[in-house]
Formats: C-alpha cells, structure tokens, sequence
C-alpha cells in the first residue's frame, strides 16, 4: 500500500494518543452536512505495477514532441534540452533553503539565481534584473504596475500584437486600480501600427511584444520614440526568449523594461506551465523593481558570497507598502534555465537562433510555392508566422492530428479578419522531412 502507508494498527494507535474513539469522533467537529457520508466513488486499491502501466496507457494519449512532429508555439515552445541539464539540476549544491532568507546554507541557489541575473541582464540589454517572476504573463503585468509607480499614471498603451492571454492577465492585475488601457493597431504588414494620439500626457506605458504574437517583427527604437515623447516607459515582452539571441537587445533600442517568458531555455513545456517569466530595467528604476534581487558580497573573511538583496520585509509581510506581491521566484524553472544558457554558451545559442530562424524561412519558401496557402504579412519573423489557408483551419489541424503533426494554432478566436489561418512554429526539432509534410497537408495533400 505504497500510497496509504497507514495500517489499521496505525490507525488505531493514532486516534488512541489523541484519545479519539474512532475516525468519527475525529471528525465530530465537522457539521454532518458538511460530510460526504458514503466513501468516495474510487476504484480498488491496486499493485504499483499495474498502477503505473495504466497512467503510462493514459499519458501515451496525449501528443507530444517525442509522438509528433510539433509546428505549435504561441507562447509555449517545444525545444530540444540536452540530458545534462537535468542531471546537473539535481546536484547537491542546489538541494538548500527554497525561500533562500538564510545564505550561509543557500549559497547554490543564490549563486545560481546571481549567475541568471547577470545573463538576462546581457540578453536583453539592461543592468539590472530580478530574480525571475512567475511567467511571462505576470512579468508583463508587474511591469505595467512598475511603470504606473514609476511615473505616476495610469494609462496604459499596448501596441498590437501582445499575446492574447498576457492581455487578459494584464486586465486581472489592473483593474481593481481604476487603470485605463487602450490598444493600437495593426498594420497591413503585420507589425505594430504607429500610435500616434493613443500615447499622451497620461500614458504611463506603451507595451510592446517583440515579437509579436502573430510572428512579425516590430520596430522596437519607432515605438520608444513615441513612448518617450509623451513621458511614457516603454516595456517590451517576449514569449519567446531565444530571439533574444538573434534579435537586437532591447535595452539598447531605448527600451526601459524587458520582461517575458524564459520557457524555451530549457523548460519542459508541461501543457502549459509552471514556467519562467523575467524582468530587467534600467539602473534608475532599481528601487521600484518587483520580486527579489541577489546580489554579490564578501563574508568577514574575504571570500565572494551572494546574498538577497533590497528585498525589503514589506515585500513579504506588510503588503500595502510593498512594490509587489511577488513573494518568491520560478527557482527551479530558473535553475534549469541557467544551466541550459551556461551549457549553450553566447556562440551556441546564437546557432541555435539561427537555425530557428533557417528552419521558418525555409518554411515560408515552401508555403509561398504551394497553390491555396499565402503568407498574410510580409514583415520579417523569427521562428513563427502566419499561413493562410483555403479551408477551415479545424479541418486542416484534425487532418494533420490524424497524421501525427500539430500543425500550429487556429487564429480564428485571436485575429479573425485574416480568415481561415494558422500559427506555425518551427523551432530546431523541425527537420526538413517534417516541414514538407506540414505544407502538404496545410494544403490539403493525404499523409
């Protein structure tokens, strides 16, 4: 009985010491209408062997990389993690404290979490970052509300093409805050229109996702432009990290916040979470940053050390006064994301960049030379763009699901005005073979 360690012996010496008759007195404090009163509809306890073939008989329906060839991203990506980052996750050194308050036993973590500070920092452009927040999401919201402190407004600006979902999350955190926010237009090319009066004397952020969540990639320095010219902060987010490896960093276009979604380092995608979400911003705005902050030290006798830093207890237990009521930070999301960028190194996660970015134009020549599918929007992308279909995009994905291929995301509840499309991720684990298959049956070709 793996499961229910407890023997009725067990049971009885238990209720003995707390001087309980039976499980019924246990429960007497608890209203009988409150009580279920028969036993749960469960099937019979069984052998751990037969127990573990019927969840791997259960698991096996769902479709996964290692089952399928997988074209689907949206925020989530599937990414190859070599068997190292694993193995060195699960090392002594980071076994600690989780809440690492007490350094002189955290100093694995806390080095850690230094270490992912500073490459974040060199990625996106900026001198200071967090210690990581919950996911991208909640990063781009505690953003907002840092912009808001920092300036002293209450409009919020997004440019078109934030993800769907951050939007909603964004409304969640500000709307008990009386925040206004507005939301610009798309260009014919895909991109991010110009603002233009939608910024104003109010706006205390215009947020940007770079790229955007329908692939294109935005003019980050002609947003800042405007943002800056009114007093705005301008933030941009990410769901996909690795284009920071290709892509111009942020910060120096003008770009006072990056924040997003660190997943494709290294995170299992894990139908959806728990995921890594990060946050940066310029030296000035250091006190009015949310979550935590490590820093480097040397202890009485010299040797280098690594400590929480302006983390303040209000941030913990006095939440009115706080920045933020992120209390802690994705550790060992963060932790695999850090070994999986040491292991990578800036030479090899560059080539990884670039091969996602030779993988998706070789997809796009294919689709431009296929009859009934189209490429909606001419703006450069990284690894993921828009296809056009000549049929309902529901009947493209079962055909392909049938075929053992997850061909991308129905944009029917996202950007109806482009008729039936697809988003369509092709990360590394795209081989050609699988790319020409995925345009066939976009096109409505048999398996």
């Amino acid at each position: 009985m793996r499961y229910i360690p407890h023997t009725e012996e067990d049971v009885r010496h238990m209720l003995g010491v707390i001087g309980a008759s039976d499980i019924d007195a246990l429960l007497a404090a608890v209203p009988k209408k409150l009580r279920l009163g028969r036993p749960l509809d469960l099937p019979e306890a069984t052998s751990e062997q037969t127990l573990s073939r019927e969840l791997h008989a259960m698991a096996e329906r769902n479709a996964n990389p290692a089952t399928h060839d997988w074209f689907l991203g949206a925020g989530t990506y599937a990414h190859f993690t070599p068997s190292a980052v694993d193995a060195l996750a699960s090392r002594a050194e980071f076994y600690t404290a989780y809440t690492p308050y007490q350094p002189e036993i955290s100093q694995g973590t806390l080095q850690v979490v230094f270490e992912w500070q500073s490459m974040v920092s060199e990625l996106v452009g900026l001198p200071v970052a967090n210690a990581s927040m919950y996911d991208g999401a909640s990063a781009t919201a505690e953003a907002a509300l840092m912009a808001m402190r920092v300036t002293r407004r209450d409009r919020i600006v997004l440019a078109d093409g934030l993800h769907p979902h951050y939007r909603d999350v964004l409304a969640t955190y500000v709307g008990g805050l009386g925040a206004e926010v507005v939301t610009g237009e798309r260009a014919a090319d895909g991109r991010a229109a110009p603002l233009g009066s939608l910024v104003d004397d109010r706006t205390a952020c215009v947020i940007l996702q770079q790229p955007g969540f329908l692939g294109s990639v935005q003019d980050v320095r002609a947003i800042a432009e405007e943002a800056h010219a009114h007093g705005a902060l301008l933030i941009v987010t990410t769901t996909e990290a690795l284009s920071l490896a290709l892509l111009e960093a942020p910060g120096k276009m003008g770009t006072d916040i990056v924040c997003g979604e660190a997943q494709s380092f290294g995170v299992p995608m894990s139908f959806g979470g728990p995921h890594l979400g990060f946050l940066a911003t310029a030296q000035k705005f250091l006190r009015q940053l949310p979550g935590r902050l490590v820093g480097e030290t040397v202890d009485t006798e010299g040797r280098r050390g690594y400590v929480l830093t302006l983390s303040t207890r209000e941030q913990h237990i006095r939440r009115e006064r706080a920045t933020s009521n992120i209390c802690t930070n994705q550790g060992l999301c963060l932790l695999l994301a850090t070994i999986y960028l040491s292991l990578h190194g800036k030479v090899g996660l560059r080539k990884l960049a670039e091969a996602n970015l030779a993988k998706a134009e070789y997809a796009k020549a294919r689709v431009r030379a296929t009859p009934g599918l189209s490429l909606p929007f001419p703006a450069a992308t990284f690894n993921e763009f828009v296809v056009g279909l000549s049929e309902p995009a529901d009947l493209v994905l079962a055909r392909a699901a049938e075929a053992k291929l997850i061909a991308g995301l129905d944009l029917a509840p996202y950007a109806s005005d482009l008729g039936p499309a697809l988003l369509v991720c092709t990360t590394e684990l795209a081989s050609r073979e699988a790319i020409d298959r995925l345009v066939g049956l976009l096109a409505g070709e048999a398996s």
